[in-house]
């Protein structure tokens, strides 16, 4: 590798001098120019920032930084023509001057429609103080909307038609209609009319619901009312007393129907109690009858046993010559005297003892 040989001492002196000169004219840069310039950036930003805050949350058409708070959408004009790009929540930008900007809300939303006066069929005039509408216009129909009907949209088809609609109604129906009869149907008739408009012309309008308050009528007609609406209370009152008391009285027959039945069944229990008693009682009788009878049964064939054995034993104990020696024996034990011709006769004669002794042996084993 070649090396260049090094200067000599006088080049070397005129190439420092150069530098001196050189540094000289190009000072270095100080701290205190440092901070200065990082303070002037920092002024710039906060002025900028200040700037754009201002101008976003004033919605002026200066601004190039705007924001669309959440709920809602942002839409554009330029040149007072509508532009199809609708912007989410969020910081957006645009051109100052030339594009308008309006946030559009897309979320639920009460419209509150005040002092509408209509007159009844009968020529009464009477009005409403206030009528609340809930709705909400969907977000993938906001160009449409605000194309057709500008951002007012809800004062053509909420404001305008609850008066074209409560008046419609107002005129078909009677005082006594409008204030007690159909007042619970208002509502339900106000929704229904306006949602059946806003599906066929503006679709992007969804009526979620409607609360009608109470309408202001004359105060003579209201005492009118007021008198009515008191004697149908006391009409519900003895009404409702009529029911309790036909409850009380139905309670008071349930509970005697109750009463009567457990004593029915009392009852019932105690003369089923007392036939078993009797039922057992003529078993018992019947049991002691049988028994009875078994043992009269036992002691008759016995005596009919022992009759039979001593006739049998008779048979053979009354021979003639036993009832001969009987006959003997009664005759001597009498202790009477018979007088007259005959009696020798009858005593000792031998045939006629023999006789009778022969009819009584014949007549006993008849017998047995």
């Amino acid at each position: 590798m070649d090396t260049q040989p090094p200067p000599p001492p006088a080049h070397r002196q005129q190439q420092q001098q150069q530098n001196r000169q050189q540094a000289q004219r190009n000072p270095p840069a100080s701290e205190a120019d440092a901070m200065a310039f990082l303070l002037l950036v920092i002024v710039s930003i906060l002025v900028v920032v200040v700037f754009l805050s201002t101008s976003f949350s004033t919605n002026s058409s200066y601004s190039v930084l705007h924001q669309v708070p959440e709920g809602h959408v942002g839409a554009y004009w330029r040149g007072g023509a509508l532009l199809k790009s609708i912007t989410d929540p969020g910081f957006h930008l645009k051109l100052p001057l030339i594009t308008k900007f309006e946030p559009i809300q897309v979320t639920i939303q009460t419209d509150q429609v005040r002092d509408i006066p209509c007159g009844t069929k009968g020529g009464v005039m009477i009005s409403f103080d206030k009528i609340e509408v809930v709705n909400r216009l969907n977000k993938r129909f906001v160009y449409d909307t605000l194309l057709n009907y500008g951002v007012n949209y809800d004062k053509t088809w909420i404001y305008d038609k609850i008066h074209h609609e409560i008046n419609q109604f107002c005129s078909s129906n009677t005082l006594q209609q409008v204030y007690i009869d159909m007042f619970d149907q208002i509502d339900d008739k106000m929704k229904e009319a306006l949602q059946r408009d806003c599906t066929q012309y503006a679709p992007g309008v969804e009526i979620i619901n409607v609360r009608v308050t109470k309408p202001n009528i004359p105060p003579i007609i209201k005492r009118n009312f007021e008198i009515m609406e008191e004697e149908r209370t006391k009409a519900l009152i003895a009404i409702e007393a009529q029911k309790v008391a036909e409850k009380e009285a139905e309670t008071q027959k349930k509970i005697a129907l109750s009463e009567a039945e457990k004593n029915s069944q009392v009852s019932k229990i105690l003369m089923e109690q007392k036939l078993m008693e009797k039922n057992s009682e003529k078993l018992k009788e019947a049991i002691e009858n049988e028994m009875f009878i078994a043992r009269a049964n036992s002691q008759a064939d016995a005596n009919f046993y022992g009759v039979v054995k001593e006739a049998e034993a008779n048979k053979f104990k009354l021979t003639p010559e036993y009832l001969e020696l009987k006959f003997i024996e009664a005759i001597a034990n009498n202790t009477k005297i018979f007088f007259g011709e005959k009696v020798p006769n009858m005593v000792f004669d031998q045939r006629l003892l023999g006789n009778f002794f022969d009819r009584s042996t014949r007549t006993h084993h008849r017998e047995i």
